[in-house]
Protein backbone atom coordinates (compact mmCIF):
# COMPACT_ATOMS: atom_id res chain seq x y z
CA UNK A 1 0.00 0.00 0.00
CA UNK A 2 2.73 2.41 0.98
CA UNK A 3 4.76 1.80 -2.41
CA UNK A 4 1.51 2.22 -4.25
CA UNK A 5 0.77 5.67 -2.57
CA UNK A 6 3.75 6.86 -3.21
CA UNK A 7 2.88 5.55 -6.66
CA UNK A 8 0.53 7.40 -6.73
CA UNK A 9 2.69 10.92 -5.62
CA UNK A 10 4.95 10.04 -8.72
CA UNK A 11 2.10 10.05 -11.28
CA UNK A 12 0.25 13.16 -9.46
CA UNK A 13 3.68 14.81 -9.39
CA UNK A 14 4.38 13.83 -13.52
CA UNK A 15 0.51 14.64 -14.11
CA UNK A 16 1.28 18.36 -12.18
CA UNK A 17 4.15 18.90 -13.97
CA UNK A 18 2.41 18.03 -17.73
CA UNK A 19 -0.34 20.28 -16.72
CA UNK A 20 2.44 23.32 -15.85
CA UNK A 21 4.19 22.50 -19.07
CA UNK A 22 0.97 22.46 -21.37
CA UNK A 23 -0.14 25.70 -19.90
CA UNK A 24 3.42 27.25 -20.63
CA UNK A 25 2.79 25.98 -24.23
CA UNK A 26 -0.58 27.21 -24.35
CA UNK A 27 0.10 30.65 -23.17
CA UNK A 28 3.13 31.14 -25.66
CA UNK A 29 1.54 30.02 -28.40
CA UNK A 30 -1.99 32.56 -27.75
CA UNK A 31 0.54 35.11 -26.88
CA UNK A 32 -0.62 38.77 -29.15
CA UNK A 33 3.16 38.31 -30.87
CA UNK A 34 2.52 34.87 -32.05
CA UNK A 35 0.96 36.67 -35.15
CA UNK A 36 4.09 38.53 -35.49
CA UNK A 37 6.50 37.31 -37.82
CA UNK A 38 10.10 36.09 -36.43
CA UNK A 39 12.26 33.23 -35.77
CA UNK A 40 10.13 30.36 -33.77
CA UNK A 41 12.54 30.69 -31.22
CA UNK A 42 11.79 34.20 -30.11
CA UNK A 43 8.14 33.23 -29.10
CA UNK A 44 9.63 31.13 -26.32
CA UNK A 45 13.08 33.19 -25.17
CA UNK A 46 15.01 36.09 -25.21
CA UNK A 47 18.20 34.76 -24.69
CA UNK A 48 18.94 34.81 -28.34
CA UNK A 49 18.88 38.62 -28.04
CA UNK A 50 20.22 39.18 -24.75
CA UNK A 51 23.07 37.32 -26.07
CA UNK A 52 23.31 39.46 -29.31
CA UNK A 53 23.10 43.27 -27.36
CA UNK A 54 26.14 41.69 -24.93
CA UNK A 55 28.51 40.72 -27.73
CA UNK A 56 27.57 43.83 -29.67
CA UNK A 57 25.86 42.34 -33.06
CA UNK A 58 22.21 43.23 -31.73
CA UNK A 59 21.81 45.95 -34.82
CA UNK A 60 23.43 43.59 -37.39
CA UNK A 61 21.15 40.53 -35.90
CA UNK A 62 17.65 42.46 -35.95
CA UNK A 63 18.72 43.76 -39.10
CA UNK A 64 19.06 39.88 -40.68
CA UNK A 65 15.44 39.37 -38.92
CA UNK A 66 14.00 42.23 -41.22
CA UNK A 67 15.75 40.96 -44.48
CA UNK A 68 13.79 37.76 -44.02
CA UNK A 69 10.57 38.52 -42.51
CA UNK A 70 9.93 41.82 -43.47
CA UNK A 71 9.49 45.68 -41.98
CA UNK A 72 7.61 44.04 -38.75
CA UNK A 73 9.29 41.11 -36.67
CA UNK A 74 9.13 39.76 -33.54
CA UNK A 75 12.60 40.07 -31.88
CA UNK A 76 11.55 38.15 -28.27
CA UNK A 77 8.41 37.32 -26.48
CA UNK A 78 8.03 40.53 -25.42
CA UNK A 79 9.27 43.30 -28.18
CA UNK A 80 8.95 44.20 -31.75
CA UNK A 81 11.25 45.56 -33.94
CA UNK A 82 9.86 48.10 -36.88
CA UNK A 83 11.73 49.42 -40.09
CA UNK A 84 8.39 50.91 -41.94
CA UNK A 85 9.04 54.74 -42.21
CA UNK A 86 5.26 55.10 -41.40
CA UNK A 87 4.92 53.20 -38.25
CA UNK A 88 8.50 54.98 -36.75
CA UNK A 89 6.56 58.08 -37.17
CA UNK A 90 3.88 56.93 -34.97
CA UNK A 91 5.87 55.60 -32.28
CA UNK A 92 8.55 58.46 -31.98
CA UNK A 93 5.62 60.73 -32.67
CA UNK A 94 6.00 64.41 -30.36
CA UNK A 95 2.39 63.75 -28.59
CA UNK A 96 4.99 61.00 -27.21
CA UNK A 97 1.79 58.08 -26.25
CA UNK A 98 4.87 55.89 -26.55
CA UNK A 99 6.51 56.24 -23.18
CA UNK A 100 9.87 55.13 -22.98
CA UNK A 101 10.48 51.54 -21.51
CA UNK A 102 12.42 50.83 -18.50
CA UNK A 103 15.39 49.94 -20.45
CA UNK A 104 16.80 53.61 -19.95
CA UNK A 105 16.57 53.73 -15.91
CA UNK A 106 18.23 50.16 -16.25
CA UNK A 107 20.67 51.86 -18.61
CA UNK A 108 21.91 54.52 -16.00
CA UNK A 109 20.52 53.01 -12.15
CA UNK A 110 19.93 55.84 -9.94
CA UNK A 111 19.74 58.81 -11.74
CA UNK A 112 17.42 60.71 -13.59
CA UNK A 113 17.79 62.73 -16.00
CA UNK A 114 16.33 64.35 -19.35
CA UNK A 115 17.73 61.06 -21.35
CA UNK A 116 16.78 58.26 -19.18
CA UNK A 117 14.11 59.46 -17.64
CA UNK A 118 10.19 57.66 -17.89
CA UNK A 119 8.23 60.04 -16.51
CA UNK A 120 6.75 62.55 -19.15
CA UNK A 121 6.17 65.28 -16.33
CA UNK A 122 10.13 65.35 -15.31
CA UNK A 123 11.30 65.39 -19.08
CA UNK A 124 8.68 67.79 -20.32
CA UNK A 125 9.78 70.37 -17.87
CA UNK A 126 13.62 69.69 -18.03
CA UNK A 127 13.11 69.38 -21.89
CA UNK A 128 11.22 73.12 -21.85
CA UNK A 129 14.31 74.53 -19.52
CA UNK A 130 17.10 73.22 -21.14
CA UNK A 131 16.03 73.28 -24.84
CA UNK A 132 16.61 77.21 -25.62
CA UNK A 133 20.31 76.97 -24.87
CA UNK A 134 20.93 74.07 -27.00
CA UNK A 135 18.78 75.35 -29.81
CA UNK A 136 20.54 76.69 -33.05
CA UNK A 137 20.17 80.43 -31.72
CA UNK A 138 20.95 79.62 -28.12
CA UNK A 139 24.22 78.04 -29.10
CA UNK A 140 25.16 81.15 -31.52
CA UNK A 141 26.67 82.19 -27.92
CA UNK A 142 28.90 79.39 -27.96
CA UNK A 143 30.25 79.04 -31.93
CA UNK A 144 33.46 80.72 -30.90
CA UNK A 145 34.05 78.15 -28.17
CA UNK A 146 33.32 75.43 -30.59
CA UNK A 147 35.58 76.60 -33.42
CA UNK A 148 37.95 77.24 -30.76
CA UNK A 149 38.47 73.74 -30.03
CA UNK A 150 38.04 72.55 -33.91
CA UNK A 151 41.03 74.17 -34.38
CA UNK A 152 43.20 72.91 -31.49
CA UNK A 153 42.64 69.23 -32.73
CA UNK A 154 43.14 70.29 -36.31
CA UNK A 155 47.05 71.25 -34.92
CA UNK A 156 46.48 67.94 -32.74
CA UNK A 157 46.11 66.11 -35.85
CA UNK A 158 49.06 67.89 -37.76
CA UNK A 159 51.42 67.66 -34.71
CA UNK A 160 50.70 64.03 -34.55
CA UNK A 161 51.21 63.60 -38.35
CA UNK A 162 54.67 65.07 -38.22
CA UNK A 163 55.81 62.87 -35.50
CA UNK A 164 54.23 59.29 -36.01
CA UNK A 165 53.58 59.41 -39.86
CA UNK A 166 49.56 59.36 -39.62
CA UNK A 167 47.29 60.71 -37.20
CA UNK A 168 44.29 59.12 -35.26
CA UNK A 169 41.70 60.98 -36.18
CA UNK A 170 39.24 58.89 -33.74
CA UNK A 171 41.50 60.13 -30.78
CA UNK A 172 41.33 63.67 -31.68
CA UNK A 173 37.43 64.00 -32.34
CA UNK A 174 37.01 62.40 -28.83
CA UNK A 175 38.84 65.08 -27.06
CA UNK A 176 37.71 67.56 -29.46
CA UNK A 177 34.11 66.62 -28.83
CA UNK A 178 34.76 66.03 -24.80
CA UNK A 179 36.13 69.30 -24.50
CA UNK A 180 33.45 71.19 -26.59
CA UNK A 181 30.87 69.94 -24.16
CA UNK A 182 32.77 70.58 -21.03
CA UNK A 183 33.36 73.85 -21.88
CA UNK A 184 29.76 74.25 -22.48
CA UNK A 185 28.56 72.71 -20.25
CA UNK A 186 31.05 74.14 -17.07
CA UNK A 187 32.79 77.01 -18.04
CA UNK A 188 36.11 75.20 -18.20
CA UNK A 189 36.86 72.01 -20.38
CA UNK A 190 38.41 68.55 -19.58
CA UNK A 191 41.59 69.89 -21.08
CA UNK A 192 42.10 66.71 -23.45
CA UNK A 193 43.33 69.00 -26.28
CA UNK A 194 45.81 70.66 -24.16
CA UNK A 195 47.11 66.94 -22.51
CA UNK A 196 46.84 64.93 -25.56
CA UNK A 197 46.59 62.10 -23.77
CA UNK A 198 44.09 59.24 -22.53
CA UNK A 199 43.17 59.69 -18.91
CA UNK A 200 40.38 58.06 -16.69
CA UNK A 201 37.90 60.18 -17.89
CA UNK A 202 38.04 59.44 -21.41
CA UNK A 203 38.64 55.26 -20.24
CA UNK A 204 35.54 55.96 -18.78
CA UNK A 205 33.33 57.09 -21.74
CA UNK A 206 34.99 54.30 -23.86
CA UNK A 207 32.97 51.69 -21.47
CA UNK A 208 30.15 53.71 -20.23
CA UNK A 209 27.76 52.41 -23.04
CA UNK A 210 28.60 49.00 -22.80
CA UNK A 211 28.50 48.69 -19.19
CA UNK A 212 25.10 50.64 -19.49
CA UNK A 213 23.84 48.37 -21.85
CA UNK A 214 24.38 45.11 -19.72
CA UNK A 215 22.31 46.35 -17.32
CA UNK A 216 19.70 47.39 -19.30
CA UNK A 217 19.95 43.65 -20.58
CA UNK A 218 20.41 41.60 -17.71
CA UNK A 219 18.80 44.17 -14.67
CA UNK A 220 18.29 40.83 -12.59
CA UNK A 221 22.07 41.14 -12.64
CA UNK A 222 22.25 44.49 -10.17
CA UNK A 223 20.42 42.74 -6.95
CA UNK A 224 23.20 39.67 -7.50
CA UNK A 225 25.80 42.45 -7.92
CA UNK A 226 25.20 43.80 -4.49
CA UNK A 227 26.09 40.99 -2.66
CA UNK A 228 28.76 39.01 -5.55
CA UNK A 229 30.45 41.36 -6.94
CA UNK A 230 30.18 41.09 -10.67
CA UNK A 231 33.40 42.43 -12.33
CA UNK A 232 32.01 44.21 -15.24
CA UNK A 233 29.04 45.47 -13.48
CA UNK A 234 31.16 46.48 -10.64
CA UNK A 235 33.15 48.45 -13.34
CA UNK A 236 30.03 49.66 -14.96
CA UNK A 237 28.58 51.25 -11.56
CA UNK A 238 32.00 52.62 -10.36
CA UNK A 239 32.06 54.23 -14.06
CA UNK A 240 28.85 55.79 -13.33
CA UNK A 241 29.53 57.18 -9.90
CA UNK A 242 33.04 58.71 -11.34
CA UNK A 243 30.77 60.03 -14.59
CA UNK A 244 28.73 61.67 -11.80
CA UNK A 245 32.00 62.71 -10.00
CA UNK A 246 33.17 64.76 -12.59
CA UNK A 247 29.66 66.75 -13.55
CA UNK A 248 29.34 67.10 -9.70
CA UNK A 249 32.48 69.19 -9.38
CA UNK A 250 32.57 71.14 -12.48
CA UNK A 251 29.02 72.12 -11.99
CA UNK A 252 30.04 72.99 -8.14
CA UNK A 253 33.07 74.96 -9.65
CA UNK A 254 30.95 77.15 -11.98
CA UNK A 255 28.21 77.29 -10.02
CA UNK A 256 30.50 79.16 -7.19
CA UNK A 257 32.10 80.95 -9.72
CA UNK A 258 28.26 82.15 -10.82
CA UNK A 259 27.82 82.96 -7.03
CA UNK A 260 30.71 85.62 -7.02
CA UNK A 261 30.81 87.27 -10.23
CA UNK A 262 27.26 87.03 -10.95
CA UNK A 263 26.02 88.15 -14.52
CA UNK A 264 30.60 88.67 -15.42
CA UNK A 265 31.02 84.85 -15.28
CA UNK A 266 31.08 82.94 -18.42
CA UNK A 267 27.72 82.29 -19.62
CA UNK A 268 26.95 77.85 -20.07
CA UNK A 269 24.46 75.50 -21.19
CA UNK A 270 23.06 75.20 -17.53
CA UNK A 271 23.99 78.72 -15.99
CA UNK A 272 20.58 80.29 -16.51
CA UNK A 273 19.28 77.69 -14.48
CA UNK A 274 21.60 77.91 -11.29
CA UNK A 275 19.34 81.07 -9.91
CA UNK A 276 16.37 82.82 -10.49
CA UNK A 277 16.30 86.50 -12.02
CA UNK A 278 13.99 89.03 -12.48
CA UNK A 279 13.25 88.31 -15.88
CA UNK A 280 13.15 84.59 -15.55
CA UNK A 281 12.01 82.98 -12.47
CA UNK A 282 12.61 79.00 -13.50
CA UNK A 283 15.55 77.14 -11.94
CA UNK A 284 16.32 73.43 -11.80
CA UNK A 285 17.64 72.14 -8.00
CA UNK A 286 21.25 71.43 -8.20
CA UNK A 287 21.37 67.57 -7.76
CA UNK A 288 18.69 67.52 -11.18
CA UNK A 289 21.21 69.76 -13.11
CA UNK A 290 24.37 67.29 -11.72
CA UNK A 291 21.91 64.32 -13.37
CA UNK A 292 21.73 66.47 -16.71
CA UNK A 293 25.10 67.73 -16.70
CA UNK A 294 26.24 63.81 -16.20
CA UNK A 295 23.96 63.16 -19.43
CA UNK A 296 25.13 65.95 -21.09
CA UNK A 297 28.96 64.63 -20.90
CA UNK A 298 27.65 61.25 -21.74
CA UNK A 299 26.08 61.54 -24.85
CA UNK A 300 27.37 64.44 -26.00
CA UNK A 301 31.26 63.17 -26.74
CA UNK A 302 31.31 59.17 -27.87
CA UNK A 303 28.05 60.43 -30.56
CA UNK A 304 30.13 62.93 -31.83
CA UNK A 305 33.47 61.55 -32.19
CA UNK A 306 32.26 58.20 -33.69
CA UNK A 307 30.00 59.98 -36.43
CA UNK A 308 33.00 62.28 -37.48
CA UNK A 309 35.39 59.52 -37.51
CA UNK A 310 33.39 57.30 -39.58
CA UNK A 311 33.24 60.83 -42.04
CA UNK A 312 36.47 61.24 -42.57
CA UNK A 313 37.24 57.46 -42.62
CA UNK A 314 35.01 57.63 -45.81
CA UNK A 315 36.08 60.37 -47.66
CA UNK A 316 39.37 59.47 -47.44
CA UNK A 317 38.51 56.11 -49.15
CA UNK A 318 36.58 57.54 -52.05
CA UNK A 319 38.27 60.29 -53.51
CA UNK A 320 35.12 61.18 -56.16
CA UNK A 321 32.78 62.26 -52.78
CA UNK A 322 35.93 63.78 -50.79
CA UNK A 323 36.99 65.86 -54.34
CA UNK A 324 33.13 67.42 -54.71
CA UNK A 325 33.39 68.37 -51.09
CA UNK A 326 36.50 70.36 -51.42
CA UNK A 327 35.08 72.08 -54.57
CA UNK A 328 32.40 73.27 -52.70
CA UNK A 329 34.53 73.83 -49.54
CA UNK A 330 36.64 76.40 -52.21
CA UNK A 331 34.28 78.86 -52.62
CA UNK A 332 34.65 79.45 -48.62
CA UNK A 333 36.18 83.01 -47.83
CA UNK A 334 39.26 82.73 -45.90
CA UNK A 335 38.03 83.49 -42.70
CA UNK A 336 34.86 81.38 -42.47
CA UNK A 337 32.69 80.69 -39.76
CA UNK A 338 29.77 78.29 -38.79
CA UNK A 339 27.32 80.60 -40.89
CA UNK A 340 29.10 80.21 -43.77
CA UNK A 341 29.12 76.58 -43.91
CA UNK A 342 25.44 76.19 -43.21
CA UNK A 343 24.94 77.08 -46.32
CA UNK A 344 26.70 74.43 -48.26
CA UNK A 345 24.39 72.01 -49.55
CA UNK A 346 26.78 69.17 -50.52
CA UNK A 347 28.58 69.20 -46.66
CA UNK A 348 25.15 69.06 -45.29
CA UNK A 349 24.41 66.18 -47.37
CA UNK A 350 27.73 64.39 -46.68
CA UNK A 351 27.22 64.85 -42.97
CA UNK A 352 23.46 63.44 -43.58
CA UNK A 353 24.33 60.34 -45.79
CA UNK A 354 27.11 59.58 -42.65
CA UNK A 355 24.88 59.85 -39.85
CA UNK A 356 22.54 57.33 -41.89
CA UNK A 357 25.26 54.90 -42.54
CA UNK A 358 26.74 55.22 -39.23
CA UNK A 359 24.24 56.51 -36.75
CA UNK A 360 26.16 57.12 -33.57
CA UNK A 361 22.89 55.41 -31.80
CA UNK A 362 22.76 52.40 -33.96
CA UNK A 363 19.98 50.35 -31.94
CA UNK A 364 16.39 49.88 -31.44
CA UNK A 365 15.08 52.84 -28.67
CA UNK A 366 12.20 50.75 -26.69
CA UNK A 367 8.85 52.05 -26.42
CA UNK A 368 5.89 50.96 -24.50
CA UNK A 369 2.78 50.37 -26.61
CA UNK A 370 -0.10 52.31 -25.58
CA UNK A 371 -2.67 50.97 -23.18
CA UNK A 372 -5.46 49.55 -25.92
CA UNK A 373 -2.88 48.54 -28.26
CA UNK A 374 -1.39 50.04 -31.56
CA UNK A 375 -1.72 48.59 -35.15
CA UNK A 376 1.70 48.98 -36.56
CA UNK A 377 2.56 48.44 -40.32
CA UNK A 378 -0.45 46.15 -40.21
CA UNK A 379 0.11 44.39 -37.37
CA UNK A 380 -1.91 44.93 -34.00
CA UNK A 381 0.12 44.92 -30.93
CA UNK A 382 -1.33 45.34 -27.34
CA UNK A 383 -0.32 47.98 -25.00
CA UNK A 384 2.06 47.21 -22.50
CA UNK A 385 4.33 45.66 -24.79
CA UNK A 386 7.52 46.58 -26.62
CA UNK A 387 8.20 48.05 -29.87
CA UNK A 388 10.97 49.82 -31.50
CA UNK A 389 12.99 50.78 -34.76
CA UNK A 390 16.67 51.16 -34.86
CA UNK A 391 18.62 53.79 -37.12
CA UNK A 392 20.48 50.50 -38.20
CA UNK A 393 17.47 49.15 -40.23
CA UNK A 394 15.63 51.80 -40.80
CA UNK A 395 18.16 53.76 -42.98
CA UNK A 396 19.13 50.66 -44.84
CA UNK A 397 15.49 49.86 -46.13
CA UNK A 398 15.69 49.72 -49.79
CA UNK A 399 12.35 50.72 -50.33
CA UNK A 400 13.46 54.07 -48.98
CA UNK A 401 16.74 54.43 -49.71
CA UNK A 402 17.56 52.69 -53.04
CA UNK A 403 21.30 50.89 -52.82
CA UNK A 404 21.60 51.68 -48.78
CA UNK A 405 24.42 50.07 -48.41
CA UNK A 406 26.35 52.85 -50.86
CA UNK A 407 27.76 56.02 -49.85
CA UNK A 408 25.78 58.81 -51.78
CA UNK A 409 25.61 62.03 -50.56
CA UNK A 410 23.54 62.83 -53.50
CA UNK A 411 20.79 61.13 -52.46
CA UNK A 412 19.92 63.92 -50.59
CA UNK A 413 19.32 66.52 -53.35
CA UNK A 414 16.24 65.99 -53.41
CA UNK A 415 14.71 63.57 -50.56
CA UNK A 416 11.65 61.96 -50.62
CA UNK A 417 8.72 62.29 -47.80
CA UNK A 418 9.74 58.44 -46.97
CA UNK A 419 13.04 59.35 -46.47
CA UNK A 420 12.73 62.36 -44.30
CA UNK A 421 10.58 60.01 -41.97
CA UNK A 422 12.83 57.32 -42.21
CA UNK A 423 16.02 59.43 -40.96
CA UNK A 424 16.09 59.02 -37.47
CA UNK A 425 20.23 59.55 -36.33
CA UNK A 426 19.00 61.61 -33.39
CA UNK A 427 15.90 59.54 -32.66
CA UNK A 428 12.30 61.25 -32.49
CA UNK A 429 9.79 62.96 -31.25
CA UNK A 430 9.79 65.11 -27.97
CA UNK A 431 12.76 62.73 -27.04
CA UNK A 432 14.74 63.43 -29.85
CA UNK A 433 18.60 64.31 -29.16
CA UNK A 434 18.74 67.55 -27.34
CA UNK A 435 22.17 67.96 -28.53
CA UNK A 436 21.42 67.68 -32.31
CA UNK A 437 22.26 71.40 -33.28
CA UNK A 438 25.57 71.13 -31.19
CA UNK A 439 26.26 67.85 -33.02
CA UNK A 440 25.35 69.42 -36.78
CA UNK A 441 27.38 72.59 -35.20
CA UNK A 442 30.51 70.38 -34.46
CA UNK A 443 30.41 67.90 -37.66
CA UNK A 444 30.50 70.86 -40.03
CA UNK A 445 33.09 72.95 -38.95
CA UNK A 446 35.27 69.53 -37.89
CA UNK A 447 34.46 68.44 -41.45
CA UNK A 448 35.64 71.75 -43.25
CA UNK A 449 38.61 72.53 -41.02
CA UNK A 450 39.72 69.12 -41.61
CA UNK A 451 39.53 69.06 -45.39
CA UNK A 452 41.23 72.60 -45.86
CA UNK A 453 44.12 71.76 -43.81
CA UNK A 454 44.29 68.05 -45.19
CA UNK A 455 42.66 67.73 -48.92
CA UNK A 456 45.24 64.97 -49.85
CA UNK A 457 44.21 62.82 -47.01
CA UNK A 458 44.51 59.26 -47.57
CA UNK A 459 43.20 56.12 -45.31
CA UNK A 460 46.93 55.27 -43.73
CA UNK A 461 47.87 51.55 -43.28
CA UNK A 462 50.96 52.56 -40.86
CA UNK A 463 50.73 50.05 -37.65
CA UNK A 464 48.75 47.71 -39.47
CA UNK A 465 45.88 49.70 -40.04
CA UNK A 466 43.22 48.03 -42.18
CA UNK A 467 39.20 47.90 -42.97
CA UNK A 468 39.20 45.57 -40.48
CA UNK A 469 39.61 47.81 -37.22
CA UNK A 470 36.83 50.08 -38.64
CA UNK A 471 34.15 47.09 -38.21
CA UNK A 472 31.87 48.73 -35.99
CA UNK A 473 31.06 47.07 -32.36
CA UNK A 474 27.74 47.78 -31.62
CA UNK A 475 26.57 48.38 -27.95
CA UNK A 476 24.03 51.10 -27.34
CA UNK A 477 26.61 53.23 -29.67
CA UNK A 478 28.37 52.44 -32.47
CA UNK A 479 32.36 52.91 -32.62
CA UNK A 480 35.38 51.34 -34.44
CA UNK A 481 36.04 48.24 -32.52
CA UNK A 482 39.83 48.82 -32.52
CA UNK A 483 38.52 52.65 -31.37
CA UNK A 484 40.98 54.00 -33.70
CA UNK A 485 41.21 55.40 -37.28
CA UNK A 486 44.56 56.18 -38.94
CA UNK A 487 44.82 58.26 -42.02
CA UNK A 488 47.67 59.72 -43.79
CA UNK A 489 47.10 63.55 -43.40
CA UNK A 490 50.19 65.03 -45.12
Amino acid sequence: MEALGGLERGQLLLIAVGVALLGYIYTILSSPLARIPGPWYTLWTETILKYKVVTGQRPQWVHSLHEKYGTVVRISPKEVSIQDQNAVQQIYQVKGEFLKSPFYEIFLPGIKSIFNTTDVNFHRRHRRLLASEMSESGLALHRPTVETKVRMAIEGMAEEMEKRGATDVCRWALYMATDVIGELSFGSSFRMLETKEENQYTRDLKTIAFAGGLRSTFPFLMKITRYVPLPVLSTGMRIRDRMRGYATQSLARHYKLVEEQGQDAKHTLLSKLYRASEDDQDTLPFDELCEDAMAYIAAGSDTTTNTLTYLIWTLCKRPDVKAKLLAELSTLPDGFTDLDLKKLPYLDHVIQETLRLYSAAPSGLPRVVPQGGATLAGHYIPGGYTVSAQAYSVHRNPAVYPEPLKFDPSRWENPTRAMKDAFVPFGGGSRICIGLHLAKMELRLATARFFTRFPNATVSHLEGFTDEDMVPAMFFLMGPKSQRCLIDAH
